[in-house]
């Protein structure tokens, strides 16, 4: 596993490398902008970049700004973004266009190592990884989708698995059920959602992101409260 590093803060930045090296992880760069990063890219290509969400010049999105770009020009490369806060509005621009290779989970999740590995090869392997918080804010919030609406809680369930990035086994194990009742309860979500015949794990993003834009229809939070703030 090769991962490059983007974060303006020396101390997490270093930290993090640190923890990763420690645990066999090979880190190719670490840098406090983004941009030295992106221009190596093209010759030097790690399984997976990491980008903390604020950055210079204007501490906003910048992270975001090239998760995007580094999807759209490297399609290969897998990207982590990394946020003081859960913000569900943040995450459908993340996702939005479907496809896997990509995470977005809070900065506490680091600390523990295993599910930061987990994660970091679930995303080079193509998959998507959603942090927990969102989906939990995602769970319970009143209003979804009409077709959101017609899925059991148990396909809840099994579609929350998915947008951690969980296989059919990897879903079975957590939620102690037999693989193919999993398989079911996955071709049934598929169903309700109408999602169209591709790739499995097409569809399993795609799942995912309707289940998050539906919450992102919601207002934002109001200024100054914790989700109104990325970063």
């Amino acid at each position: 596993m090769r991962v490059a590093i983007a974060d303006d803060s020396a101390l997490f930045r270093e930290g993090l490398a640190l923890l990763l090296t420690a645990a066999g992880v090979q880190v190719t760069a670490q840098t406090a902008e983004p941009e030295p990063i992106l221009a190596r890219l093209a010759d030097d290509p790690p399984d997976v970049v990491i980008l903390d969400m604020r950055m210079p010049p204007t501490f906003t999105d910048e992270g975001l700004v090239s998760a995007e770009r580094i999807r759209l020009q490297y399609p290969a490369v897998g990207v982590l973004v990394l946020s003081t806060y859960a913000d569900v509005h943040y995450a459908v621009r993340l996702l939005g266009d479907g496809r896997g290779g990509v995470g977005y989970l809070l900065k506490d999740r680091v600390t523990d190592l295993n599910s930061l590995l987990d994660g970091l090869h679930r995303i080079a392997a193509g998959r998507l990884v959603v942090d927990e918080d969102i989906i939990a804010g995602l769970l319970t919030h009143r209003r979804r989708a009409e077709a959101l609406d017609r899925l059991t809680e148990r396909e809840r369930a099994v579609l929350r698995e998915m947008a951690e990035g969980r296989s059919n086994a990897g879903i079975a194990a957590k939620l102690h059920l037999a693989p193919k009742t999993v398989e079911n309860h996955v071709a049934s979500v598929f169903a309700k959602l109408a999602m169209p015949i591709s790739g499995d794990n097409n569809r399993r993003v795609l799942a995912v992101v309707a289940w998050l834009r539906s919450a992102g229809e919601v207002a934002s939070p109001p200024a100054g409260a914790p989700g109104a703030q990325p970063g």
